[in-house]
C-alpha cells in the first residue's frame, strides 16, 4: 500500500514513516494542509493518515473536504489528540473513512490501514485466497497450501499489490508509484525484474503463472488461471 502521512510533528512523522516502511508500506510525508492536498491530487495513494491539527490555516477537516470535492478516493484515516464526539462526527461527515485518537498503539494504526486497503474487496478478511495461493496481508506471508513462499519484503509487497487488484490491468507506472513512490527513472526495469522473480517462486511451488503480460501496457493478475489450475490439480489427484 502507498500511504501519505500528513503530520506536522517532525518526530512523530519520522517514527510513522520508519515504522510503516518496516511493515511494507510505501510512505510519503508532508507537514501542512496545502502540501497534503497537492500531493493527494497528484498521486494515487491507497490511504492517507491525516492529522486534524495542521499549520498554515488548513486543518485536517478542510483537507479531507477539499480532497472529496476533487474526487480523490484515497481512504482517509484521521488522527487527533481530541476525543470529542463532535470532532469524530465532523471528520466522518467531511469524508474520512476512519478515526484514531492520539496517543495510539502503532499496531492499531497498521491494522486499520490494512483494513482500509481491503475495503474494496468482497471478502475483507486479512487473507486473500486465490486458488491455491494465500496472501496474508496481516502476517506478511504468502503460502501455497501448507508451503510458505520465501519472498523478500519487496517481493511480498508487489505480490500483495497485484492480489489486492486481481483482474485489473496495472501499468508499469502504476506499480512503480505504488511500490517505489516516484523515485525510479523512466527507463527502469525493476517491475519486470520483480515480476520475473515472483513468477519463478510461484512456479517452484507448483503454481500456474498468474501474471498476464499485456504488451506495451503492463500486467494483469489473472485470478482464473490460479483457480483453474487448482481445480485441475484436484481433479487429477
Amino acid at each position: 500500500m502507498r500511504v501519505l502521512v500528513v503530520e506536522d510533528d517532525g518526530r512523530l512523522s519520522v517514527a510513522l514513516r520508519r515504522g510503516l516502511e518496516e511493515d511494507g508500506f510505501t510512505v510519503d510525508v508532508v507537514g501542512d494542509g496545502a502540501s497534503a492536498v497537492s500531493a493527494a491530487v497528484m498521486a494515487p495513494f491507497d490511504a492517507i493518515v491525516l492529522d486534524v491539527m495542521l499549520p498554515g490555516g488548513i486543518d485536517g477537516f478542510a483537507v479531507c473536504a477539499q480532497l472529496r470535492r476533487a474526487r480523490v478516493r484515497s481512504r482517509v484515516l484521521m488522527l487527533t489528540a481530541r476525543d470529542a464526539v463532535d470532532d469524530r462526527v465532523r471528520g466522518l461527515e467531511v469524508g474520512a473513512d476512519d478515526y484514531l485518537v492520539k496517543p495510539f498503539a502503532f499496531r492499531e494504526l497498521v491494522a486499520r490501514l490494512r483494513a482500509l486497503g481491503r475495503r474494496h474487496l468482497d471478502d475483507r478478511a486479512a487473507v486473500i485466497e486465490i486458488g491455491p495461493l494465500q496472501v496474508d496481508t496481516s502476517a506478511r506471508d504468502a503460502r501455497v497450501g501448507e508451503r510458505s513462499l520465501v519472498l523478500t519484503p519487496k517481493e511480498f509487497t508487489i505480490l500483495e499489490f497485484f492480489a489486492l487488484h486481481a483482474g485489473q490491468l496495472l501499468t508499469r507506472s502504476q506499480v512503480e508509484r505504488a511500490i517505489w513512490n516516484d523515485d525510479l527513472a523512466p527507463t527502469s526495469n525493476l517491475v519486470e525484474v520483480y515480476v520475473g522473480r515472483i513468477r519463478r517462486k510461484l512456479g517452484g511451488a507448483g503454481v500456474a503463472d498468474p501474471f498476464v503480460t499485456i504488451r506495451g501496457e503492463g500486467y494483469r493478475f489473472d485470478r482464473q488461471r490460479l483457480c483453474d489450475a487448482s481445480s485441475a490439480g484436484r481433479a487429477s489427484a
